[in-house]
């Protein structure tokens, strides 16, 4: 049995839903949706960071939502490995926040990559720490983890794009690349404020019926005839999955979570959950015109999303709008512009080494039950996140084989954090190119099998299923990494 305690998240995160929309500022100027970016300067970063429940541009129109520095997505931060990252971070919202740097190896202590800090109304706090010098280069993130408030922070439109510039950017082919940046983030909106939905919508996983790219409908990016285009992309939704296609081109994944791949991998589509990163080429090789940047159907739920509770409220429904729809969705679309000289794809990327066996191995299981008059609660190995002493403790400077089983019915994007890990195989059939990842999906009834090197930072940090609303309700676990 689990007691009534371990479910007061539902609870504290439907008052903290309702704090927020009630909450109404007294500035009412909308501001700009369009981010900046921030680069360091002389090895130093150094960044001042406000979230905040105000009014922003998004989609065309004017609504309010939670942003950082009044942007929706937030401030594009670049850094290399070496320099020294510095975020003078201010909570100006209604409700206690903080900051993770999803994907950076960073210490997960002090005032780095804590995630068990809570930043209160009106406080300021100085994020600070250092690159370590061989840090991959890749396309991280930031975005607030508070338990219990991870969610409906996200889901108001908490996000922003963190850049560190490495090796990968050096590659001619790539240099010669036009890069375009897109976060990819859903909203539900009612009466143009941020609508936090209900216990239902919560459950499953929220979702909204406003797709945005850059917080933009549709917005046009362009491709050079006979070049090429680096689309760097996050999925910075709570709980929606984009299975993405471009119509007419192949796309060829040059990097994951954790960074570069050995060498351009050919796809015609990606399926990206909530948290996961890809950096995509695509090759203007075909007769000038537009091309849509398709977001495809896919069923993430089991069917439980559109049987168990319909549609009906507010368009969306208590539960927005699932992604288990017949339909697909045009998030943007590519234009060919002028033409530049023929540009091939890079043969050579960044090695992505093979890890040695591991010296330990652990199973882990994602479920969910159901707790009278509480609705559904998720589960790893049977139990509830509880703030408190570890899940799970490994050794620094060892290496891991997690196998992590989906015995539930819905699917459940595992994310590691501190340290990025290979997929090894998923029900014993090996992945077909080795990559470093940080969040990965696991099915419904599907078994997959990880493999981490514990290494350099000692402490404190989580695991979580990265549809937020889950981890929220429990599906999390504290990891203890003993020097």
């Amino acid at each position: 049995m689990i007691n009534r305690r371990k479910f007061i998240t539902l609870s504290t995160s439907t008052a903290s839903a309702i704090l927020l929309t009630q909450c109404v500022s007294n500035s009412i100027k909308a501001k700009s949706s369009n981010s900046v970016t921030q680069s360091s300067v002389g090895n130093l970063l150094d960044v001042d960071l406000e979230a905040s429940f105000d009014q922003v541009n998004i989609a065309g129109k004017k609504a309010k939502l939670l942003s950082y520095n009044g942007q929706i997505p937030g401030p594009r931060l670049e850094a290399k490995p070496g320099d020294t990252v510095r975020i003078n971070f201010t909570n100006k919202l209604p409700q206690p926040t903080n900051l993770h740097y999803h994907g950076l190896h960073i210490p997960p202590t002090g005032n780095a990559d804590n995630v068990f800090l809570k930043i209160q109304p009106g406080e300021s706090f100085t994020y600070e720490f250092t690159l370590p010098k061989n840090h991959p280069s890749g396309t991280f993130w930031y975005h607030p983890h508070l338990h219990g408030l991870v969610a409906e922070q996200v889901f108001g439109g908490l996000a922003g794009l963190l850049i560190v510039r490495g090796e990968l950017d050096e590659i001619p082919e790539i240099q010669a690349a036009e890069e375009q940046f897109i976060v990819l983030k859903d909203f539900a909106l009612n009466r143009n404020q941020a609508n936090f939905q209900g216990h239902m919508g919560i459950m499953l996983g929220r979702e909204g019926e406003l797709l945005t790219v850059n917080g933009e409908l549709n917005p046009n990016f362009s491709i050079p005839q006979g070049g090429l285009l680096r689309l760097r992309i996050l999925n910075a939704s709570t709980s929606r999955f984009y299975r993405l296609k471009l119509e007419e081109h192949p796309l060829y994944l040059i990097a994951t979570d954790g960074g570069s791949i050995s060498e351009p991998v050919e796809l015609s589509e990606v399926l990206l959950t909530p948290g996961e990163r890809v950096e995509i080429l695509v090759r203007g090789e075909r007769e000038p015109g537009q091309y849509r940047l398709l977001n495809l159907p896919y069923d993430r739920t089991g069917g439980m999303g559109g049987g168990m509770m319909g549609g009906g409220m507010m368009g969306g429904g208590m539960m927005g709008n699932r992604s288990n729809t017949n339909t697909s969705q045009t998030l943007a679309t590519l234009t060919y512009n002028n033409r530049v000289e023929t540009l091939p794809l890079p043969k050579q990327l960044i090695t992505v080494p093979e890890l040695p066996q591991a010296q330990k191995t652990r199973r882990l299981t994602l479920n969910h039950g159901m707790a009278p008059g509480m609705g559904m609660v998720f589960l790893i190995n049977g139990q509830p996140f509880e703030m408190g002493n570890p899940d799970t403790v490994v050794k620094l400077n060892t290496i891991e084989d997690w196998e992590i089983a989906n015995t539930g019915t819905m699917d459940h994007p595992f994310h590691l954090h501190v340290n990025d890990f290979q997929v090894i195989s998923r029900d014993n059939k090996p992945e077909p190119y080795r990559a470093w990842k940080d969040t990965t999906l696991v099915r419904r009834g599907e078994v997959v099998r990880i493999r981490i090197p514990f290494k350099d930072f000692p402490g404190k940090t989580v695991y979580h299923c990265h549809i937020l609303d889950h981890e929220d309700l429990g599906m999390m676990a504290t990891l203890e990494i003993q020097a």
